[in-house]
């Protein structure tokens, strides 16, 4: 973590904070200096997402806050997205930290005839209708398990009852086992023009162990099958790291998706976290570890090589497309300010500059919505900084920093009153250049005048970086706008 400021500082001292001073600053922040920084500059990754501090809104205050923001229109309004989550999963899969429920298509028909609910509520507010939705993205749990009906009823549902743009992306995730022929018509027919599949590894071995149901054979051919219906983007999801996955299993990883004629791939690291299945077959025996950090280095690097090589498309650090009919429209805003309208138990976003969290527990969220409320379980007062921290961390996402768009995003925040017009005076990228410099001396980042750009290494380390800038502007920035 950043030492903290001396609190005795002086006016004059203050004044003299032009730069940051990386001097004081751990390898948290900074990175080792290493040979070899794509596998060593830090310890391991520290989250999936980077983030900055909220505050959390009092649970008495939270329905009037929520009520009053959805029930006025906006003076101007950016770019929107909904998200819709589907909380339940056949299988718990051994690395998955968010399993909810086991899917019962009676509990599943229950939650729905809810959700449908809160879905019109929720689009009849005047902040939904003020502005267009830019995206739509359905996760979970497996969306999949919903039946074609469901399905088909959720995507017209969405198109009926909300203002959508022309070239809105409707995503649907989830699993292909038991995804048919009459699902993907049904879903097609609802009005879905992107489907997410969440392979993580082709290798049947790997998927066995992992908890992923149905063998490489089955996923790898109906992959193919959807992919070349052209119908709509087929896009998957690799995990690289996972117990049995060494390095030739993920080279043919990397191979079987080229086979599969998909549309687009996220090549993720495994992020081991507490609680999970996986840790205790690992403690157990039951497993073998999950790589270690240098080795999924070496995976991410094999994984952008190998696209380099195929001449796919790059639209993030961690996502290709095969063509330009992939956008990957949500995932990229959803790093952005853009504001995410959550839709069902365990679906999060923000919206006027709060985070919204709504209820896991089924039960406690469809009473809440049979009331008319808004089904939250909490609900945070995003920081001050928050327009600056996301245009962070979008941008470490697409591995370029750029200073005019740093400036921007502070300045938006002063037109809208966020923070005090004292901020303006600031730089953000040049206040940050001593430690882009540092960075730089570790080969984590080159820098010029108006960009930074990460390296190979620099990449697979961006949302420790991220992070590290945003924990950095936190602690200084409000000490230079006082200055």
């Amino acid at each position: 973590m950043v030492k903290p400021a001396h609190k005795s500082m002086n006016k004059e001292q203050l004044r003299s904070i032009d730069k940051i001073h990386v001097e004081s600053m751990s390898v948290d922040i900074v990175g080792e200096n290493t040979p070899d920084p794509l596998r060593f500059a830090f310890r391991q990754k520290r989250s999936a997402h980077a983030g900055g501090m909220t505050s959390m809104v009092a649970e008495s205050d939270q329905q009037p806050i929520a009520q009053a923001i959805l029930s006025t229109t906006p003076s101007q309004s950016g770019k929107r997205c909904l998200y819709v989550h589907i909380p339940f999963c056949r299988v718990r899969c051994t690395y998955c930290n968010f399993f909810q429920y086991a899917s019962s298509q009676s509990l599943i028909d229950d939650y729905f005839a809810a959700l449908m609910v809160e879905l019109e509520l929720k689009a009849r507010q005047a902040w939904t209708q003020a502005a267009p939705f830019h995206a739509v993205y359905i996760g979970g749990g497996t969306p999949t398990d919903l039946t074609a009906a469901q399905i088909k009823r959720l995507g017209q549902m969405i198109r009926q009852h909300f203002p959508l743009t022309t070239d809105c992306e409707l995503t649907l995730e989830g699993r292909i086992n038991r995804f048919t022929d009459e699902m993907f018509d049904s879903a097609l027919e609802g009005g879905f023009n992107r489907f997410s599949f969440g392979v993580q590894s082709f290798d049947t071995q790997v998927r066995r162990k992992a908890k992923r149901l149905d063998d490489k054979d089955v996923v790898l051919e109906r992959i193919q099958a959807l992919s070349s219906s052209e119908s709509a983007p087929i896009v998957i999801d690799l995990l690289y790291g996972l117990p049995y996955q060494d390095l030739t299993v993920w080279q043919q990883d990397l191979n079987d998706f080229l086979d599969s004629g998909a549309h687009g791939v996220d090549l993720y690291q495994l992020i081991e976290m507490g609680g999970t299945p996986m840790k205790g077959l690992v403690e157990n025996g039951r497993l073998p570890e999950p790589a270690d950090t240098p080795t999924k280095a070496t995976m991410f690097e094999n994984g952008v090589n190998f696209m380099a090589k195929h001449h796919m498309r790059r639209l993030s650090v961690n996502h290709w497309a095969r063509d330009n009919r992939e956008r990957s429209v949500y995932n990229s805003l959803a790093k952005t300010s853009a504001e995410v309208l959550p839709l069902g138990a365990g679906a999060g976003g923000n919206v006027s500059g709060y985070g919204f969290m709504q209820h896991r527990n089924l039960d406690t969220y469809m009473a809440s919505v049979s009331k008319g409320e808004m089904p939250l379980m909490m609900m945070t007062k995003s920081a001050p900084l928050a327009a600056l921290h996301a245009e962070i961390k979008a941008s470490f996402d697409r591995g370029v920093l750029s200073a005019s768009l740093l400036r921007k995003a502070l300045a938006q925040q002063v037109m809208v009153n966020q923070i005090p017009v004292m901020y303006m005076s600031i730089d953000v990228y040049d206040y940050c250049l001593p430690l882009f410099q540092k960075w730089e001396s570790h080969g984590l980042v080159d820098v010029d005048n108006e960009y930074l750009s990460l390296t190979l290494a620099g990449q697979f380390w961006s949302v420790s970086l991220a992070q590290a800038m945003i924990e950095v502007l936190q602690q200084f920035l409000p000490a230079q706008a006082a200055a």
